[in-house]
């Protein structure tokens, strides 16, 4: 029987040629996702803002009566609800914060979000109450807080681990990578204002993980290729060592992508944020890797001298006697 090969044995597709325009696209796609973020904003969740959530299903609707909804609910006197879509066209997510007098009497938020949630099933007899959410203030922050640090501090420590394993080059190469990913991720979630909350930073480190895994997969042929053809060119050593890698990347960025479609089209809406970052994620953790993390070395200063053991001074005496150098 003929296995399926997705990519042939001898491929030979010349990537480097491009990393001039990729890398221009890339730079300028990662300073209009920074520029989103500040400019736009993230729609942060109850898990980094406070306050409450409730998930509502209009089991008998195609869509939520969005505008009903809110009318009903701000008419209670708990403030203005911020009420979106969230997956299908008749899931919604209601979410508002606390006040203070509330935040502080778990009593009291209780039955604040028991008189809502009775106000809704009485208004609506189709709604579904799919999840409760309560966060105080005081914890989302410190949630946010560690949060971008447990992202900063994973990326940091993986360039410095790829630098020891590697040469300082390798490094600021995975880093950049990186970068590139969690930049582009962010600005998806500022763009379509889909909420941010926990799930998306673990997806987020689930992205830093997969990206940095296809990286050392390049990274390490690349250190084998280069120790094999001193004599060769680094770009062809690079565009060498991306095609021998492209099946094992094809074959594993796919069979993840059929798993991750079938969730975004028939999971739970509470799983549609973290779904969207790593599928986003898989692509550009796949994207990056060859057109990121392998041309920049180019432009560090890697040679074909970089990964030559430095011969001691006694080693070269023996050379000279040997009449070998």
């Amino acid at each position: 029987m003929r296995l399926l090969k997705l990519v042939p044995d001898d491929t030979n597709i010349h990537f480097l040629k491009w990393r001039v325009p990729f890398y221009s696209f890339s730079t300028l796609l990662i300073v209009a996702s920074i520029a989103l973020v500040l400019i736009r904003g993230l729609n942060l969740g109850v898990d980094f803002v406070g306050g409450q959530q409730i998930l509502v299903t209009f089991t008998q609707s195609k869509e939520a009566p969005v505008a009903e909804l809110r009318e009903q609910v701000a008419g209670l006197g708990y403030g203005e609800p911020v009420i979106q879509i969230a997956g299908a066209q008749n899931e919604v997510s209601i979410r508002f914060p606390l006040p203070e007098e509330v935040a502080k009497n778990p009593a009291a938020s209780d039955a604040m979000t028991t008189k809502i949630v009775k106000s809704i099933e009485a208004e609506f007899k189709d709604a579904r109450i799919d999840d409760l959410t309560s966060v105080s203030g005081k914890v989302s922050g410190e949630l946010f807080s560690t949060a971008m640090y447990a992202l900063g501090f994973a990326m940091l420590a993986i360039s410095i681990y790829i630098w020891v394993r590697f040469e300082w080059q390798f490094g600021v190469g995975a880093l950049f990578a990186l970068v590139h990913d969690v930049s582009l991720t962010l600005g998806m979630f500022a763009l379509f204002q889909i909420e941010f909350d926990l799930k998306i930073v673990a997806a987020i480190l689930t992205i830093i993980g997969y990206s940095l895994n296809d990286t050392i997969v390049v990274y390490d042929r690349i250190r084998e290729n280069m120790k094999k053809y001193r004599k060769m060119q680094l770009p062809e050593i690079l565009d060498l060592s991306v095609n021998e890698t492209l099946a094992r990347t094809v074959m594993t960025s796919l069979t993840i992508l059929i798993v991750l479609v079938a969730l975004l089209l028939m999971g739970p809406a509470s799983l549609f944020g973290f779904t969207a970052a790593i599928t986003l994620g898989i692509f550009v953790g796949t994207y990056s890797s060859v057109y990121m993390a392998a041309p920049i070395l180019i432009w560090l200063g890697v040679d074909s001298h970089s990964f030559v053991p430095e011969e001691n001074v006694g080693d070269k005496a023996d050379a000279l006697a040997r009449g070998e150098a």
